[in-house]
Formats: structure tokens, sequence, C-alpha cells
């Protein structure tokens, strides 16, 4: 029921997918019944082509997280992760409320063994590769050890689901050399040079994470969001005032500049990578962008799959026992 496309588009979504599925596979959509059947029905499927788990109430993207979490529980997102929790599903996504998902999965999934605070991992798709930047809206109270620790997951993502061979990892700061940026900034860049199993790279500028010097890149989620949004709305503006000069130039050529920013768009396009990981609970979430399109939630089913099936929590648990960083590091 989340995202500005919903329910047609999630569902749309759903339908696409069943084909890139193994027959033992199962997708349970949560929500509205008597919406979820009406919509499948519009869109030509069966009505109990699905599971479904009603959830009469909806958390609006206006609300506090952790409040509509207490006062909703029959809302999608309260019931996707208790879904998650007693073990009815491997793995969950949403393009709802980020706050409340992130709230919701802490509290019902649990954190992995180790993990003081989850992270947002999304996947920045850039000339030179895609870029895994984490955080990117799911802590915003960060210690030293939190974006270790993101560093830490980021770099098993991107080298298990990205196949990124030995990610480079990036501190996102305001200059590159060493004396640069605040205490957190400070602390964290010397964990990260203490972990021989990490490619740490240094500081990096935010220019740096378009021009290829870095694999993954590590933030605290204010930052990271302002980043994402940031980007996103910087592509759009380009490519509108790209178009407008050429259609004022020549409207032949705008035929043809359409032609080349579909294909731009084709590669570079966030919807390619189906949403954000949530790093860190114990089990699979991934967080859809509010736009989601059925490209999009498609992307996002299969990403959960790969990332169930690569058993890649196990291997971040494992990492982070092997850790000679404390984890009461301030």
């Amino acid at each position: 029921m989340g995202g500005d496309n919903a329910p047609g588009e999630i569902i749309a979504g759903v339908l696409e997918v069943k084909e890139a599925l193994d027959d033992d596979d199962e997708v349970v959509l949560i929500g509205d019944e008597p919406i979820i059947q009406s919509q499948l029905q519009k869109q030509g499927a069966s009505a109990d082509t699905f599971r479904i788990f009603h959830a009469p109430e909806i958390i609006s993207m206006d609300e506090s997280p952790v409040e509509a979490i207490r006062h909703k529980p029959k809302s999608s997102i309260a019931i996707m992760a208790r879904a998650a929790s007693h073990r009815q599903v491997d793995a969950v996504l949403s393009a709802g409320n980020t706050g409340a998902c992130v709230a919701a999965c802490q509290l019902r999934m649990r954190n992995l063994e180790g993990v003081l605070r989850p992270g947002i991992a999304v996947v920045f798709p850039t000339y030179y590769g895609p870029v895994t930047i984490c955080d990117v809206g799911a802590n915003i109270a960060c210690k030293p050890i939190n974006l270790y620790q993101y560093a830490v997951m980021s770099s098993i993502y991107a080298e298990e689901m990205l196949g990124v061979p030995n990610p480079r990892i990036g501190l996102m700061n305001i200059g590159e050399e060493d004396a640069k940026g605040n205490e957190l900034v400070k602390k964290t860049r010397q964990f990260l040079k203490s972990d021989p199993k990490l490619n740490f790279v240094g500081n990096l500028e935010g220019r740096d994470i378009f021009e290829g010097k870095c694999d993954v890149v590590i933030c605290e989620g204010f930052l990271g969001n302002v980043v994402l949004k940031l980007t996103e709305g910087l592509v759009d503006m380009i490519f509108a005032a790209l178009a407008q000069e050429v259609k004022n130039r020549n409207k032949l050529m705008a035929l043809w500049f359409k032609s080349v920013a579909k294909e731009i768009f084709k590669k570079y396009d966030y919807h390619e990578y189906g949403g954000a990981l949530l790093l860190g609970v114990n089990g699979v979430s991934v967080i859809c962008h509010g736009s989601s399109k059925a490209r999009t939630i498609k992307n996002a089913i299969l990403a959960c799959k790969k990332f169930a099936t690569k058993r890649i929590n196990e291997k971040i648990v494992e990492r982070l026992n092997q850790s000679t960083v404390e984890s009461n590091g301030q």
C-alpha cells in the first residue's frame, strides 16, 4: 500500500516477477485485502493468485515512524515486520514510510549478532560502475563504531550482490586530508585504517562518488539522505535543461536527443537495482523508493531472493566476529 503509485504499480511488479521466480517461490501481499483483490482482477489476475495478509491500517509518509508503529499494529508495515520475525516470510519489502520500515524491522526482526545499528545501503549507478552508499537515512546520530560496521556490511554487500572484488571503501568528508572533518569522521577513519581486511582508500569529497575513486561510500544517515535526494534532483534538472536547450535549437536534434536520453536513463536508472537494503537486521528488508514503478518492485523482489540465497547476513556476522575493533568504541 506504500508509495506514490500504490497499489497498482506494486501489484503490476509482482505479476511481472512471477516468470523470473522458481516454482517454489511465493510472493505474499500485505495490505487492504479488498483493494488488493480488486486491483489483481483489474490487471487480469485471479483474486486468489497470491496469499494476502489483511492490513486495514495505513501509515502515511508524514507520520512519526515510532508512534505510527505503536499505534497502528494492523498497518501493512507492522504486519510485514511481524511476519518476518515469525519466519512466515524470508524477506520483506516496502515503498512506504522509510522511518516506519526501519523502526518496525528493528523492533520485530531485531539486529544481527554484533550489529549495533542497521544502515540503509543504496546503489548509485555511475559511469565507472555501481557505488554503494551507506547510510542514507536509518541512523542520523551515529558513533564511529556504527560507521565502521556500515563499512564492513557494505563491503560484503558490494562484493556478493554487485560482483565487485575487494571493494574500495571511502569515508565521506569535507576534504581528503586526514586533518579534515569532525570528531566522528576522524575516529571512524582510525577504525577503518586499523582493519586490514577492509580496502579503505581514505576520505572522499562528494564529487568523488561519480569519479570512480571508490566502490563503497560511508557516511551517517543525515548526510547520506541529503546526498541521495540532491543527486536525484540534480540529474532530473540537468536532463530537463538539456532537453529544452536542444529543442529550442533544433527540433530534429531534439528527437535524436530523446532517444539518447532514454538509453542513458536505462544504464543509470536506480529502478534497475530495485531498492535499498536495510543492512544489519536479522532478516532481509528492502526499502523501495516512494516513486517505485512495476520494474522497481520486480527488481526489488529479485534482489531480496538473491540476498537471502547468498546468505549474506551469515557472512556479515562471521566477519564482525573476526573484527579487532571494539564494539564499544566511541
